[in-house]
């Protein structure tokens, strides 16, 4: 194996790792030390420092970019256009008004509020959107550093999204059992007309500039500007 593939592969674990130290069995030795503001600041720096390592790693990868499996087409490519998409809706829609954020009043709003928008698909709909947005580029671009970053995003999404689950429920008890009954941890795509104007509107054109600009970044069209330019 390359070695710059091996630093990247690093780079990926210590990213992952260090979400899951410092969000879980770290956490309340950190934030009695260090204070909640003190803790949140150096839980952001070494994420950065994390983020940027990988970064820097995945950039620095001299394999060819050939794909490590045949079969890829315009039917594959549809697919993970379709699947960023929604990655894109989902996130839009997880930055509005979500009742299970640690803040003032959280646990009444939990059991107060309804599941709406793309709190109806799923209780985790930011965590979901990475996943996907991972599967897709896995799907559209299946290099082995891909690979690597994409499988590493995909796994802090959704296990670090099962782990909040259980550190919910332990912190909110009740509220957090009200709010789950009316979730669901897997996305329920039927409820996806819920979502709303701004999270569909405003994903598609998140989803429309960010694919746009793997023309300029990549030299390569994405998403359905592979059909257009």
């Amino acid at each position: 194996m390359e070695r710059d593939l091996i630093e990247l592969i690093a780079a990926s674990i210590a990213f992952v790792g260090t979400h899951f130290a410092m969000s879980h069995p770290l956490r309340a030795s950190l934030v009695k030390r260090l204070g909640q503001g003190g803790f949140m600041i150096a839980y952001s720096l070494v994420s950065a420092a994390c983020m940027a390592w990988m970064y820097f790693a995945f950039t620095g990868v001299h394999l060819p970019m050939t794909p490590l499996w045949s079969g890829f087409d315009d039917v594959s490519w549809a697919a993970a256009s379709v699947l960023t998409l929604l990655a894109m809706v989902l996130f839009t829609g997880s930055l509005m008004g979500n009742p299970a954020l640690p803040a003032p009043g959280a646990q009444e709003l939990a059991m107060s509020k309804s599941a709406n928008g793309v709190f109806a698909v799923t209780r985790h709909p930011m965590m979901w959107g990475f996943a996907l947005w991972a599967l897709a580029h896995i799907i559209a671009a299946p290099t082995a550093r891909t690979l690597v970053v994409a499988s590493a995003i995909g796994f802090l999404a959704l296990v670090g999204a099962h782990m909040q689950d259980r550190k919910k429920k332990a912190l909110m008890g009740g509220a957090w059992r009200e709010w789950e009954g009316k979730t669901t941890y897997w996305p329920r795509w039927s409820q996806l007309p819920k979502a709303g104007v701004i999270p569909l509107a405003g994903g598609a054109a998140i989803w429309l500039a960010a694919t746009y600009m793997h023309i300029p970044q990549g030299g390569w069209a994405a998403g359905i500007w592979r059909w257009v330019v």
